[in-house]
């Protein structure tokens, strides 16, 4: 047991694993005494699921690493969760960090490892997105916040993001909209409290790659500018009054078609289709709302 235990620790203090302030632990530093007696705590725990996390891997297609040792989000703990390493409090994954309805509350984004593609933080506590949160992990490709407590995100959080494709912010309690990445296919902010003020007039026109906007269930007067490329667009239960000729057509050439947007949710809204009928005409389909 004594050999297993220092083999654990040594583990525990691989270059894998980061320190709250983003620098990697090595054998020779001093771990706080807090966080020395977690890590204890846990060596046996740990053995005992290695062969689970294992097979927990394997189902989510992803590399398995067994020099690294990780703790499930979902174990709770009584060290807060500021105190302890990101890939001790989450399951981390090659290029993946899993952190969702972490015990310990988790009230901010965790620093991540550099390598990090994909980032699930859903259903915690996490209040805001500052530009430090994810200034230097240039590699992610996909954030999920979904179910969070985010009022408000600094306006260049997202900026250094340059490979960004998914951005899920669904289930918060954003009222506005920083600048988005360039590359982003698919923007979820459904179940906010966004109105028109607090989406920019360029917020998503200049998102030459999106694919699937999904704004439902927001406080939006307005339809906002959407983009050639996009498919399918959720505008459903928001305050939408209007549209015209130029919200999804050019109203100055009637030849205009606009083959890409196949679905266009306009249900829950207090605005009556039927009273813009020429509004719908570069369109392949009608939009999905109230007409009469």
């Amino acid at each position: 047991m004594g050999t297993v235990r220092m083999l654990l620790f040594s583990v525990i203090l691989s270059p894998w694993v980061l320190s709250l302030t983003g620098k990697h632990f090595n054998q020779d530093s001093t771990l706080r005494l807090k966080q020395q007696d977690v890590l204890f705590d846990r060596e046996v725990y740990l053995e005992a699921r290695r062969s689970k996390r294992e097979a927990a891997a394997l189902w989510l297609g992803e590399d398995y690493d067994s020099r690294m040792v990780f703790l499930p989000a979902d174990e709770p703990d009584d060290a807060p969760a500021s105190e302890l390493p990101t890939c001790l409090l989450c399951v981390c994954l090659t290029g993946s960090v899993y952190c969702e309805e972490v015990v310990p509350e988790m009230t901010a984004v965790p620093t991540l490892p550099k390598e990090t593609a994909y980032l699930y933080a859903r259903y915690n506590k996490i209040n805001k997105i500052t530009n430090k949160d994810f200034a230097e992990i240039v590699t992610l490709k996909r954030i999920d916040l979904t179910g969070n407590l985010i009022s408000e995100i600094q306006d260049g959080a997202f900026s250094k993001l340059t490979l960004l494709e998914e951005l899920n912010l669904a289930e918060n309690h954003l009222v506005k909209l920083p600048m988005l990445p360039g590359k982003l296919t698919t923007f979820n902010a459904n179940h906010n409290q966004l109105k028109t003020k607090g989406v920019k007039a360029n917020a998503f026109k200049k998102l030459r790659q999106l694919v699937n906007l999904f704004l439902g269930d927001n406080e939006l007067e307005a339809v906002p500018v959407i983009p050639e490329s996009v498919r399918i667009i959720h505008l459903q239960n928001n305050n939408i009054t209007d549209v015209t000729s130029d919200t999804f057509c050019n109203g100055n050439n009637t030849y205009y078609i606009r083959p890409n947007l196949i679905e266009v949710r306009l249900d829950g809204n207090p605005v009556l289709l039927s009273k813009s009928p020429d509004s719908f005409t570069c369109l392949k389909s009608l939009p999905i709302g109230k007409y009469r």
